[in-house]
């Protein structure tokens, strides 16, 4: 079965960090692309960051952009996204897809959603 685990979510004040990780499991990670969305509650899913299969093209939503950091390993088949100084409104399930080789913008153009990790900042 091909899927994508997301983790590393929690609680945590503002101004703080949190790694997320996206594992692939059942495909290698090498031919995709791999998208961060997130949706808070009665907010429509929305895009964080994204990198293409090469890991050479990497876009960041405006309102992340400096804060966050989207890396690849595909040695361990795993995506990670590293968010720094975080704010309350970043508060939302962060979920993890793919899609071959290039990014998109739109959230239909993935496929193979993970269950989504809670993130939730707060003081």
């Amino acid at each position: 079965q091909l899927q994508l685990v997301e983790s590393g979510g929690g609680l945590v004040q503002p101004g703080g960090s949190l790694r997320l990780s996206c594992a692939a499991s059942g495909f290698t990670l090498d031919f995709y692309a791999i998208g961060w969305f997130r949706q808070a509650p009665g907010k429509e899913r929305e895009g964080v960051s994204c990198i293409s299969s090469s890991g050479v093209r990497i876009n960041y939503a405006y309102s992340v952009k400096g804060r966050f950091t989207i890396s690849r390993d595909n040695a361990k088949n795993t995506v990670y996204l590293e968010m720094n100084s975080l704010k309350p409104e970043d508060t939302a399930v962060y979920y993890c897809a793919r899609r071959f080789r290039q990014c998109m913008s739109s959230p239909s153009e993935f496929v193979s959603w993970g269950q989504g990790t809670q993130v939730t900042v707060s003081s």
